[in-house]
């Protein structure tokens, strides 16, 4: 347990190494506001604002279709409209905190409460000052008492949302973004950038150096083509994110553990949830270098969390393209999904890291029989130990989005419990190409 402690401090060894890499780019950063899209909660809020609009509308339409006709009601509420016996002034309402609401927070995406704050005050007062004048509140029946409270709730709602929800979490989101840039220097790769060619250790099948160079010795296999080039970028983003995921381990939340495996999230601003499996493992680093990095197409074999693996282009020396199928999971309730992966592989002193990210792939379209998931960046990570070369630690970290009409809780049970599963298996392998290693 004291290896697994001690292990992943050794990334802080790679930091000075990167911080001179991020310290060389030349290009600019554009602005957060101009990079990020709409967060994951803001988009909540607006779909609830969007709820507010509907559920006023049902319900002032069920108000209006009584023994009377809805036809003639509506002419009555609104051309002959008075303030003390008609809704419509309260749909009125609701249209406007809509159209206000959706333009501020959406469109322009402020990140103030002052508008909602406006909003709130207007409609409070305005249905107080209604409640109190409408002479035909009793005659009404339900309605006269359900359309103003459920509009006075819903705008409560919709403030405290904002205001203890949204703002609060895009505050901590920017902080993360900011932590790193302070640390190390240079800007976060929470978000995409561009990564310097030079300050890597490569896998033992490659040499360390820029691509220009390789083109001009003719050694190793580059990236030729714009879409080559564009499969390498793509890595490389997913690496500076995985790494950018280390270094924050004091902000990783433990969601399940069994025994020396455990399984934690974190919230990568604007890519969402991330799994991260942490294990210690009684094997050398390269073993499982070998099987789980440099040998993903016969992981079919062994792990039953995966029904096939292709690579279907090797890009360049640390750069290939994956087709992955997962096997179903939670008791079949989660069909198999199928995936189009960049994967960048890089070896370092103390580790082999690979990362990765869903990409697109004229061989491998969308099928009918799967769906198509999507992988934010993440990869595996097997670090050496110093004290003890026949152990190691081994690292996970899976940003994925299985698309389908699921629910939320029932995706993170089954990632949780088939990162588990995945460990067991892999534990198992290793063992197993030990026992034929001594033979």
């Amino acid at each position: 347990m004291a290896g697994l402690e001690q292990s992943l401090p050794t990334i802080a060894s790679i930091n000075t190494t990167y911080a001179q890499c991020q310290t060389s780019m030349p290009a600019p950063y554009p602005a957060l506001e101009e990079r990020k899209p709409i967060s994951h909660v803001r988009r909540t809020f607006c779909l609830f604002v969007t709820f507010d609009l509907l559920f006023v509308s049902l319900l002032w339409i069920i108000e209006l279709n009584t023994k009377d006709g809805i036809e003639k009601n509506l002419k009555d509420e609104i051309v002959y409209y008075d303030f003390r016996t008609s809704f419509f002034d309260i749909f009125f309402l609701a249209v406007f905190r809509f159209l206000v609401l959706l333009l501020c927070y959406a469109l322009l995406r402020l990140r103030h409460w002052w508008v909602i704050a406006v909003t709130t005050l207007i409609t409070s007062g305005f249905l107080i000052v209604k409640v109190i004048l409408l002479i035909q509140f009793q005659t009404r029946g339900a309605f006269g008492y359900v359309l103003p409270i459920v509009s006075f709730i819903l705008v409560w709602l919709e403030t405290w949302f904002l205001d203890f929800k949204v703002l609060i979490q895009e505050a901590e989101d920017e902080r993360l973004f900011q932590a790193p840039q302070t640390a190390f220097g240079g800007p976060s790769l929470l978000y995409p950038s561009a990564v310097s060619e030079g300050q890597f250790y490569s896998p033992p099948e490659s040499l360390a150096g820029s691509d220009d160079e390789l083109e001009e010795e003719g050694v190793g296999r580059v990236a030729a083509t714009p879409q080559e080039k564009e499969y390498v970028r793509q890595g490389r983003e997913a690496m500076g994110v995985l790494e950018q995921i280390l270094r924050q381990e004091e902000y990783w939340k433990l969601e399940k553990e069994d025994g020396t495996d455990a399984v934690y999230t974190f919230e990568i601003p604007y890519h969402g949830k991330s799994f991260i499996l942490k294990a210690f493992l009684e094997c050398p680093a390269e073993l499982v270098y070998q099987e789980v990095i440099l040998q993903p197409e016969k992981m079919a074999m062994w792990n039953r969390t995966i029904a096939a693996c292709q690579v279907l282009q090797r890009v360049d020396d640390n750069t290939l393209i994956t087709y992955d199928v997962s096997a179903g999971a939670a008791g079949g309730v989660i069909s198999a999904r199928d995936f189009v992966n960049v994967r960048r592989i890089e070896r370092r002193k103390e580790m082999y890291v690979s990362s990765g990210t869903s990409t697109v792939h004229d061989s491998r379209p969308p099928v009918k029989k799967y769906i198509r998931g999507e992988n934010g960046p993440g990869g595996f990570v097997v670090m050496k130990s110093v004290r003890n070369p026949s152990v190691c630690t081994f690292i996970w970290i899976l940003n994925t989005d299985l698309k389908g009409r699921l629910p939320r809780y029932l995706i993170h049970q089954s990632l949780s419990a088939t990162m588990l599963e995945f460990m067991a298996h892999l534990r198992q392998r290793v063992r197993g190409m030990g026992e034929t290693v001594h033979q």
